[in-house]
């Protein structure tokens, strides 16, 4: 809604816009004799004619980094993709000049416009500099391309055939899980054997790290052998609390994403069917210290001695599937345990559970979980 005011002594000068949805064409900053008022909308200081040295300066900074900027998404977008440098300054300057989008912002949008036009993941765009050689227990931060040294330390069954191989690999300082595309037709790796893999890409999911191999990543076997350093954790208690977000639950369909679905919808990939999966979300106290602690679904189904299929059917016939989480709860709940694994976060993921005998008074565990 715009409010048009004028100079009330009949005078009918040419009319100045402001407004970001009318352009009268003929907006001159020297006249002020007719203003345009947006709500929620401040007016630029129509009255000062900025400096023209300054001006000039400020758009040559801002073309050569444009420039700049150009160049390099060119060199590190893959050669499939059909973009000249040329294309690439002319989008990210209509970005920057037109829409006032910070370059950094315009240079990812640039990026992802090409490589979905041309079908190529953003795993495939290569790094224009070389990559630093790092431990696993260096990676730390999602979105870097590095080189690593390690050895396959497991082989897991794919959830999707766009996966040919998913696991761990290990080194010296821990372990840290690997997804290798089939679309990337690599070698295939083998369980035991040392590579050095070179321009690999960091991801990060709830404090879980990982890396993933794709089209550029290269793969070196190596006549040595690595002891895999020990990065599990030990946690002994009553579990004293069952959270919110455990029992049967659905995760985003999306190839190697396992978001959990919130009102059926993916953080990152939107709405989508879901595909179901069990687990517990718990808090093991052992009477000095607690650890919030994950049951996958193979560790859900031991411990609370209930399949998926039958969480499925539960649900299905009470046409709710928080009856699932409430067996669950019935089942383990002031029960002792003794669990192992490694620690994402601030979560303890059971890869290891032992029932003990020893139980806690059932008035004492309904206190401490309702101080949690």
């Amino acid at each position: 809604m715009c409010v048009h005011t004028r100079k009330p002594d009949g005078l009918h000068p040419k009319p100045v816009s402001h407004c970001p949805v009318i352009d009268t064409g003929q907006s001159e900053w020297r006249s002020f004799t007719f203003t345009t008022i947006c709500m929620g909308f401040r007016p630029r200081q129509a009255y000062r004619q900025p400096s023209p040295i300054a001006n000039e300066t400020e758009n040559t900074m801002s073309n050569s980094n444009i420039q700049q900027e150009a160049q390099d998404i060119h060199d590190q977008l893959p050669e499939s993709v059909d973009a000249s440098p040329e294309d690439i300054e002319e989008r990210l300057t209509t970005l920057v000049d037109d829409y006032r989008v910070p370059l950094d912002e315009a240079q990812r949008s640039v990026v992802s416009t090409y490589l979905s036009d041309s079908d190529v993941d953003r795993d495939d765009v290569s790094s224009e500099d070389g990559n630093e050689q790092v431990d696993l227990e260096e990676i730390t931060e999602a979105e870097q391309w590095v080189d690593i040294t390690a050895k396959v330390a497991d082989l897991w069954e794919p959830r999707s055939d766009s996966i040919a191989q998913v696991g761990l690999l290990g080194d010296e300082t821990g372990t840290i899980k690997f997804t290798k595309w089939a679309k990337s037709d690599l070698e295939a790796l083998t369980k035991g054997q040392v590579y050095r893999l070179g321009n690999v890409v960091t991801d990060e999911y709830q404090g879980q790290y990982s890396v993933k191999l794709n089209r550029t990543t290269t793969i070196e076997a190596l006549d040595r052998d690595i002891e895999v350093g020990d990065d599990t954790t030990d946690a002994e208690g009553a579990l004293v609390d069952i959270q919110s977000g455990s029992g049967l639950i659905k995760r985003c369909p999306e190839d190697d994403c396992t978001r959990v679905l919130q009102n059926g919808r993916c953080s990152e990939h939107g709405e989508g069917e879901g595909e179901f999966d069990l687990r517990i979300k718990g808090v093991i106290d052992n009477g000095d210290t607690v650890q919030e602690v994950i049951f996958d679904r193979d560790a859900t189904e031991q411990v609370a001695d209930i399949t998926l299929s039958q969480a499925q059917e539960m649900a299905m016939d009470a046409l709710d599937t928080s009856v699932v989480a409430d067996e669950i709860r019935e089942v383990t709940l002031g029960r002792y345990y003794r669990v192992q694994g490694p620690e994402l976060g601030r979560y303890l993921l059971v890869n290891e559970f032992e029932q003990l005998a020893e139980m806690h008074d059932p008035e004492q565990l309904l206190i401490t979980a309702r101080s949690i």
